[in-house]
């Protein structure tokens, strides 16, 4: 008995070694970007990448966030993903209820719809986006970016919501409908609160998927005070050159919100992975 006691316990003390091996691997690469975002360029230039900083300097950083105006870029993503995630989720919501709940004729076909607009590559979209925007004179501003990714970002909440709703209980749907519920009853009262996790999930997801965009936002906003997080961060390269402190800076200044934001929301996230979106 003891014997496989400390079989056991040695079998555990060897996977927590490697899960805690491989977590420093995976967080190696933001230690080494943000140990490169507080020095200043004559300390990376002596010392290079990989030592730890002698003094610690935010100058980088403040000259970084001012010659951006990453305030304005970070108000501009928040606005954008956050308005995204929730459009798109209550696009998603109703349209997969029809799909997986409402056994809407020629689902099949519109699954394949909802799959291959989320295989289209964005640089094939460009031009029309472009093209269409100016003849509707949405161009370079916050409104044809939040349009266009809520459809984007929509059709998979779809395809995803439609299958998580077609295991929904009959039983219980035709219970509703029994007792006089409508569609838009059955949908409000019962579907959407049962769907609650998956529906975080899914906004959470959508935020930081919209917020890490590039292509499409610098296609369809030219002003500096209308861009995003993102694009901001490709002004620190370069053609010819790098600073490598303030590349470091804007990379830190580019992922830091996206950890803040999984942060507050992980319970949400663990949730909605472990509960499921039925009852």
């Amino acid at each position: 008995m003891r014997a496989r006691r400390r079989r056991g316990s040695a079998r555990a003390w060897a996977v927590l070694l490697a899960v805690f091996l491989f977590t420093m691997l995976v967080l190696s690469p933001f230690l080494v970007v943000a140990m490169n975002a507080v020095k200043d360029a004559a300390e990376y230039s002596n010392q290079g990448p990989l030592a730890f900083p002698d003094h610690v300097t935010l100058r980088v950083i403040q000259r970084f966030w001012a010659r951006v105006d990453f305030g304005g870029k970070l108000w501009n993503s928040f606005v954008i993903s956050a308005s995204v995630a929730v459009l798109a989720t209550l696009f998603a919501l109703p349209s997969a209820f029809a799909l997986g709940i409402g056994r809407l004729r020629g689902r099949a076909a519109y699954l394949v719809i909802f799959i291959v607009a989320n295989t289209l590559p964005h640089e094939a979209l460009a031009y029309p986006l472009y093209t269409y925007a100016k003849a509707l004179g949405l161009y370079d501003t916050r409104l044809s970016v939040i349009i266009v990714f809520t459809v984007i970002q929509g059709a998979f909440g779809t395809y995803l919501l439609s299958s998580v709703f077609a295991a929904f209980p009959r039983e219980l749907v035709e219970a509703a409908q029994v007792d006089g519920c409508t569609k838009l009853q059955l949908l409000v009262r019962i579907v959407a609160p049962a769907s609650l996790p998956t529906l975080a999930v899914l906004f959470t997801f959508f935020f930081v998927w919209t917020w890490n965009e590039f292509f499409l936002p610098l296609v369809l906003l030219v002003s500096d005070a209308r861009q995003t997080v993102p694009i901001a961060v490709s002004v620190a390269q370069g053609q010819h050159n790098v600073d490598a402190p303030m590349a470091s800076a804007s990379a830190l200044l580019g992922f830091l919100p996206c950890i803040v934001f999984f942060l507050l929301f992980q319970r949400t996230l663990t949730r909605g992975v472990t509960a499921g979106s039925v009852k």
